[in-house]
């Protein structure tokens, strides 16, 4: 944390700063907190919180800091060092949901989702029982989202397929935003991956542990990514393992940090982790059919894939390849999804949304591309409250429908 040099570049390219103004929620406040945290010199470190949990943790500060200082990093040892050993709430719930009772998970989201589809969410929104409890972001979130009726795991288990390649081209990792809010996009995801690599194989595993590693659970989230190599370790540990979220790929690329006190294991992570790859960096432009698709298109670059995995323009070229016109860009700042942010802190991400809502309809484009979950999530609602004249898809889909248009349906997945 001493790196920083309080310089001042990472302020404009911060999105709580740009909308606030407050020092204290720019980089270079957030960092000189963790450091008088460390230091000992705030007298209560729970004053402290505000400024750290309303970082979005897009890393979009390291990018454009000269000493590349991990902003984001540090902002997380913040948080653990004000919550000691009694992690908040959204700690607990991923170790006891994820870990311990993953299937009463999906039971409850199975209740939840067909509570929504029945109306009984909007009734509960119109009774005010949402904000009774404190719940606005989450109110918001689940007003404008249309729920599954089926998961996607439970769809590719029954899928031969994927079974039954002895030599996978890959292995698809489905993260919980895609098997749980948008089976669609994994399917799409399949779709792209059998047109531009080949057959492969499904790695039926549990959480990365992404949400137990922002929100406080160190422990849980080495679990889980144990779990997670030992799982494509025994399916052969070969073949390129694909995620379709870029936040939860980025995080397991990042493995190997959990593990720089444990020898044995970290060699097995950096393993593990030089396989990892992100759905848009496997397409290459070759791969695709060339000028298929109308209308004007935006590519909204997911955070974690430009300022985490530094692959950064790359989904856009690949997009141009397949579009008739400009593929645009919907500008770099962050959408205010961020995981749970937008739950967290629902009066700032609202205000990032409309930022972002507004650079979407200044390039007047009619279909939006995103590659994380978070950014389809918040997007929706985003575009249908702001700009219905706007779709927001998965960049997986998209490209699987240019592959639609000079395949057969069926063929090649």
């Amino acid at each position: 944390v001493s790196q920083c040099s309080r310089c001042g570049y990472c302020e404009q390219v911060c999105p709580t700063y740009v909308a606030t103004a407050r020092e204290s929620f720019s980089p270079r406040g957030r960092n000189q907190i963790v450091r008088a945290l460390l230091e000992g010199k705030i007298a209560d470190p729970a004053s402290a919180q505000e400024a750290l949990d309303t970082c979005l943790l897009c890393g979009a500060c390291q990018t454009a800091c000269p000493a590349h200082v991990p902003t984001a990093d540090l902002v997380l040892e913040g948080r653990r060092l004000i919550a000691g050993e009694k992690p908040g709430w959204p700690a607990r719930a991923a170790d006891f949901l994820l870990v311990k009772r993953p299937n009463l998970l999906r039971a409850v989201l199975r209740t939840a989702f067909a509570f929504k589809r029945w109306g009984l969410f909007d009734l509960a929104s119109r009774m005010g029982f949402f904000r009774l409890l404190g719940l606005r972001g989450l109110e918001e979130a689940g007003r404008y989202f249309k729920a599954p009726r089926t998961f996607l795991k439970e769809r590719l288990r029954e899928d031969s397929e994927l079974k039954d390649s002895k030599e996978p081209a890959w292995s698809y990792f489905a993260a919980c935003g895609t098997d749980f809010l948008f089976p669609g996009v994994g399917l799409a995801t399949l779709k792209v991956l059998r047109g531009a690599l080949g057959r492969g194989a499904f790695l039926d595993a549990g959480c990365c542990g992404l949400a137990s590693y922002n929100y406080g659970s160190l422990d849980t989230a080495r679990a889980l990514a144990r779990a997670l190599i030992e799982r494509w370790e025994s399916a052969g540990g070969r073949s390129p393992l694909v995620g379709d979220c870029s936040s939860c790929v980025s995080f397991l690329k990042s493995y190997p940090q959990l593990f720089l006190a444990d020898p044995a294991w970290l060699v097995r992570a950096e393993r593990f982790s030089t396989v990892v790859r992100d759905i848009v960096e496997c397409a290459p432009p070759e791969s695709l059919p060339p000028a298929v698709l109308d209308g004007k298109i935006a590519m909204q670059e997911s955070c974690r894939a430009k300022n985490g995995q530094e692959i950064g323009g790359w989904p856009r070229k690949t997009l141009e390849t397949v579009t008739r016109g400009p593929c645009a860009s919907a500008g770099d700042a962050c959408c205010g999804g961020a995981g749970l942010f937008a739950v967290r802190n629902p009066g700032l991400s609202e205000e990032l949304l409309l930022r972002k809502t507004a650079g979407i309809a200044a390039a007047q484009a009619d279909t939006v591309a995103v590659s994380s979950t978070s950014c389809l999530l918040q997007l929706e609602r985003g575009l249908k409250k702001y700009y219905p004249e706007c779709r927001v898809v998965h960049w997986s889909e998209l490209v699987a429908q240019a592959l639609e248009t000079v395949r057969p349906k069926g063929q090649g997945g």
